[in-house]
Order: C-alpha cells, then structure tokens, then sequence
C-alpha cells in the first residue's frame, strides 16, 4: 500500500499558496467592480441588470472565499500531520540507527 500512496509536502504548501492567490484574486476583481456605478452605466434595464450582478457576484465570492478558507484549514491540518510522522518516524529510524552502531542491548534477555 505504501507504494501506492505518496504525499508531497512542498506540494501541499504549494496548493495552499494557490489558494490564498485565488482569494487574492477574488477579493480584487471585487474590489475593481465596487468603483463602477450601475447609473453609470445606461439605460435603466441595463443599470438594474448590474446592480444585482453587483450583488450576487459579492455574495457569490464571498461564499467562495468561504470555502476556500475551510478547505485551506484542512491542508494545512493534512500538512502537519504529515509533517509530525515524518519527524517522528526520522527520529525513530535514528534512534534504531544509533542503538544497532552502538551495540545496543545486544538484544539479549
């Protein structure tokens, strides 16, 4: 099984790195559309019609950003359990290292 299974800590870092640049980018495409007026815009219709695009697209993005923040949580959570069995199996693989160069107990009884 452990052949098949791999995980790439840099890579996870990575991925949580692209998450907060869609954040990022979510919170300035917003953030160019809060200076646009829909009665800047035109017609009626047309100013209405952008009004509650205004609306659900800031709604929308901040449910997305929502999202995005839980699933950041829960890489970096993944991320550090990884992170702690590493350390914990190199040091374990250290301490096997040194007792078999040492003599160790000669595992007798």
């Amino acid at each position: 099984m452990g052949d098949h299974f791999k995980t790439d800590i840099g890579q996870l870092q990575q991925f949580l790195t692209n998450l907060e640049r869609c954040v990022d980018e979510l919170n300035e495409a917003r953030s160019a559309l809060d200076h646009v007026r829909a009665d800047q815009i035109g017609t009626p219709r047309l100013d209405e019609a952008c009004d509650k695009f205004q609306d659900e697209w800031k709604y929308g993005s901040e449910k997305t950003k929502e999202l995005i923040d839980e699933i950041k949580e829960g890489v970096k959570a993944n991320k550090k359990g990884y992170e702690e069995v590493e350390e914990a199996l190199e040091k374990a693989l250290k301490q096997i290292a040194e007792k078999s160069t040492s003599g160790g107990d000669g595992g007798g009884k």
